[in-house]
């Protein structure tokens, strides 16, 4: 069983940063990929950015390439996700994920293991 914890959400003003953290229990996180997905108010969930195992493929939605950085730290079981120059339509409850391929997360799934979320509320 992996479980996933976020934070680092919270509100901050249009064209500002945020980082978010995901921890993973050990047991397999450096054998997993990760990802971030996120929900926005009335949306349906969508893929965000992914990551491979050792980190040599990366992913990203096209609607935060350029802005979004996804990293990890597998001595931390940590995943990151930097948020820059912000937009109002990012705002979203972002969740964390762990599948077998970053491939798999970029696709929608099949996900594995999900976090609770962390609210990003970006005002305009």
């Amino acid at each position: 069983q992996v479980q996933l914890v976020e934070s680092g959400g919270g509100l901050v003003q249009a064209g500002g940063s945020l980082r978010l953290s995901c921890a993973g229990s050990r047991r397999i996180f450096s054998s997993v990929a990760m990802g971030w997905f996120r929900q926005g108010p009335g949306k349906e969930r969508e893929f965000v950015a992914a990551i491979s195992w050792n980190g040599g493929t990366i992913y990203y939605a096209d609607s935060v390439k350029g802005r979004f950085t996804i990293s990890r730290d597998n001595a931390k079981n940590t995943v990151y996700l930097q948020l820059n120059d912000l937009k109002s339509e990012d705002t979203a409850v972002y969740y964390c994920a762990a599948s077998i391929t970053a491939s798999k997360l970029r696709n929608g799934g099949p996900v594995d293991y999900w976090g609770q979320g962390t609210q990003v509320t970006v005002s305009s």
